[in-house]
């Protein structure tokens, strides 16, 4: 975005230029001063100042009315193209995602995006096929990010105050799960962390938040301590999955990463230990910034929607899958 020099427009009266194009369209003062609700001597007094403003007579008298001059007709072409560009700036158009040009940002950790954005980027293929969005999986201090318009939106673990200035949905929780491979040893078992204390654990980084809230479920059963071998620390989901496929390895994590049937292939989930004491609550946020934006209101809709279709008919599925742990 350039910057637009406006010393000399503040300067300007530009309900002169409004005043000119009904000049333009009349040829008459009068007829102007009635289209315009005001008197014949101040529409006279607005056309002394177009003149002086242009440095040219606009018009000239003939008969009963006026002829534009070069320079009035020069201006008329110009002055049509600029009152157009005013009036769709304030008129409330409806969204039209299909021819829509631009750009948004959203923060979303890979856990919850492998679950989220194919089916969402599926919809945004079609119904806005010039939208670029950019998904950022690692963003810390997200509600300033929002605030600065860094970011547009921001899907996370719910926190528990958001204030005034944000917008929230709450997208209900996930229960988590131990995910291991198919044929594990752990597999079929009612795991605690005894068990798992004999296998090596895969830590998948994300956010500090979401660090935080994943290890208070571990934390809370002093099992860091009972983890006596070895944890892989990884940033990349599909390569944490891809180690879970090949070797004893089991890494905790939300349950909904089953949801996406190609990339957890595979892939067993079993109960989490002491499981309904705990569940992961996320929520989609954005700024008071963008409450007027049709881009933005319509996208939280396509998130909002397409987040309640991958609950609906799937979860039941999902946790039948944790509880036989397949």
């Amino acid at each position: 975005m350039y910057a637009v020099d406006t010393r000399e427009l503040a300067k300007t009266d530009l309900n002169l230029l409004i005043s000119l194009q009904v000049l333009l369209e009349e040829c008459n003062v009068s007829r102007a001063a009635e289209r315009l609700f005001i008197t014949q001597p101040a529409m006279s007094k607005t056309l002394s100042r177009l003149r002086a403003l242009f440095d040219d007579p606009l018009f000239t008298r003939v008969g009963h009315g006026m002829r534009p001059t070069p320079r009035a007709l020069e201006l008329a072409t110009a002055l049509e193209q600029v009152l157009g560009d005013i009036r769709q700036l304030l008129s409330a158009r409806p969204f039209e995602p299909a021819s829509f040009q631009g750009e948004v940002s959203l923060a979303l950790s890979e856990y919850l995006g492998v679950a989220l954005l194919p089916p969402l980027m599926a919809k945004l293929a079609v119904a806005a096929p010039q939208l670029y969005v950019r998904v950022i999986t690692r963003v810390e201090n997200q509600l300033e990010e929002l605030a600065l318009g860094r970011l547009d939106f921001a899907i996370h673990i719910r926190q528990a105050n958001y204030g005034d200035d944000y917008r929230v949905a709450e997208l209900g929780g996930s229960a988590p799960a131990i995910l291991v491979r198919e044929g594990h040893p752990l597999a079929g078992q009612q795991v605690d962390w005894e068990l798992l204390a004999r296998f090596p654990r895969i830590r998948l980084y994300v956010t500090d938040s979401e660090q935080v809230e994943l290890q208070r479920l571990t934390a809370g059963t002093a099992a860091e301590d009972r983890l006596s071998h070895g944890t892989l620390e990884i940033s990349h989901l599909l390569t944490a999955l891809e180690v879970l496929r090949q070797t004893d390895y089991f890494m905790p994590a939300p349950a909904f990463v089953l949801l996406n049937r190609h990339t957890s292939e595979g892939i067993a989930a079993l109960p989490f230990p002491h499981a309904s004491e705990f569940s992961i609550d996320y929520a989609l946020v954005s700024h008071r910034r963008t409450a007027n934006s049709p881009l933005h209101n319509w996208l939280w809709e396509q998130i909002t929607c397409t987040i309640r279709e991958l609950r609906t008919p799937q979860r039941f599925k999902m946790r039948q899958r944790i509880a036989a742990g397949t």
